[in-house]
């Protein structure tokens, strides 16, 4: 266990209780790299794993639960995308495995969805990209809010992650709050944390653990990479919207806009519909993330990562990551007593 402060303690208790944890640090859904052996290393050592379900199947998906459960006696929690075509199914098979918390994401969930895991008896997490829908999320029902920042890896907002804290922590008190995107020091959890904020949310900086099965050379990506090389895709078309994805560039962000001029110009030419059209172009970079993350192809596969992936120096184990991350927490606190 990791030793804390009474002042840290007191800054993120409210998220330590909610999560179960000792330490107010969520390891952030990055499909392929959240799976059982990170989830785990997260939640033995006293942070909060979660499980990116991603495109899993209900099956799939109780696999790894499971797995994970044999890894470690610790709450974890699993993260279902609400566009999922089986999310009921894989709800219910979070509440059959008695997963203890569950983050909706990738759009606005129902209130239907949102009382259904309740109503099972488990946590729901919802991701709020403004005040107003944290305020809707929370009547709808979600037991904690994820504030993340455009500066996150993956699929992203427009909106910096210090701007959506400075909107939404002195807004919403109701339920805790979870920063989340571009956070990759202590220093940066204690600054929201004094704001408001329960605890963060970090994905980026566990890529390199240890415990991650990101293949060699994905991992190789992220320690020689500098905060500026990890940026979003562009849109060609705007009858084609994409949700920008922060990666860092390589051929294959490059040939996602070769993927969309292809596909726009068989949509043109009448070969394909508008939603067959939309379809491939969503479906670029789920391929293309497990043939970086899986396989080590580092040059056509999608290297996925936050701004915070210049701040990811070396290899280290998850409890040597997560001292480290309180160190720096308890330093900044420390500083401020002196000053």
């Amino acid at each position: 266990m990791i030793a804390t402060s009474p002042s840290l303690r007191r800054l993120w208790q409210r998220g330590c209780d909610f999560l179960g944890a000792d330490l107010a640090i969520m390891g952030g859904a990055m499909s392929w790299v959240s799976e059982r052996h990170l989830v785990s290393a997260l939640s033995n050592n006293g942070g909060f794993g979660t499980i990116a379900c991603g495109s899993m199947t209900p099956d799939l998906l109780r696999a790894e639960i499971q797995a994970t459960k044999a890894l470690t006696q610790k709450n974890f929690g699993v993260n279902l995308i609400t566009m999922h075509p089986q999310l009921d199914a894989l709800i219910d098979v979070c509440l059959t495995e008695k997963v203890s918390h569950i983050v909706l994401a990738g759009g606005l969930p129902t209130a239907l969805a949102i009382r259904k895991i309740k109503d099972g008896g488990a946590k729901v997490l919802c991701f709020a990209p403004t005040s107003a829908m944290g305020k809707k999320l929370v009547r709808y029902g979600a037991d904690a809010l994820i504030i993340e920042g455009m500066e996150a890896g993956g699929h992203i907002g427009p909106v910096s992650t210090s701007v959506l804290a400075q909107e939404i922590l002195p807004e919403i008190r109701d339920v805790p709050i979870f920063v989340a995107g571009g956070i990759g020091r202590g220093e940066a959890i204690v600054s929201y944390l004094e704001m408001g904020a329960a605890g963060a949310q970090l994905g980026t900086r566990f890529v390199c653990s240890r415990e991650s099965i990101a293949h060699p050379k994905f991992k190789h990506c992220f320690l020689h990479a500098a905060a500026r090389d990890a940026v979003p895709s562009v849109q060609l078309d705007a009858r084609f919207p994409v949700i920008p994805v922060r990666a860092i560039v390589n051929n294959g962000s490059r040939n996602f806009m070769l993927k969309q001029r292809d596909t726009i110009a068989r949509f043109d030419s009448g070969t394909l519909t508008r939603e067959e059209a939309q379809l491939e172009i969503e479906h670029y970079w789920a391929g293309a993330l497990r043939r970086a993350v899986i396989d080590g192809d580092v040059e056509t596969g999608s290297l996925m990562a936050g701004q915070s992936v210049g701040m990811v120096k070396r290899e280290q184990p998850i409890a040597e990551i997560l001292a480290e991350l309180v160190e720096q927490a308890e330093g900044a606190l420390a500083q401020r007593k002196v000053g």
